[in-house]
């Protein structure tokens, strides 16, 4: 019977006016978020101005290729050879109940 008790009025205003908050919140951080991109926008031109005159942009130089070639050679040679190896020291200090339990949950 709490049902009855409850005052649907005020409840439906309550959600009405919750949803609505978050919608006008949501259209403000958009609105702030594109302030951030008009204040905090570089200027495309000088990056394009600082390239030597002989070379495009799109070239990449036999130092790029190198340094990358380097970098892709250290990430995927971090460890020794058996690094996909796991490795579990044994205990030999167990006991029989160990092992027993060991053996169920397996």
């Amino acid at each position: 019977m709490m049902i009855l008790s409850v005052s649907w009025g005020v409840a439906s205003l309550v959600a009405l006016v919750s949803i609505l908050m978050v919608f006008v919140v949501l259209v403000l951080l958009i609105y702030v978020l594109k302030l951030f991109g008009v204040i905090f926008h570089e200027k495309k031109a000088t990056s394009v101005s600082a390239a030597p005159e002989g070379k495009s942009s799109d070239e990449i130089t036999d130092e790029e290729v190198a340094a990358i070639a380097m970098a892709v050679n250290l990430f995927f040679n971090r460890h020794d050879e058996e690094s996909d190896v796991l490795t579990f020291r044994q205990n030999h200090d167990v006991s029989a109940w160990q092992v027993r339990n060991i053996h169920k949950q397996l």
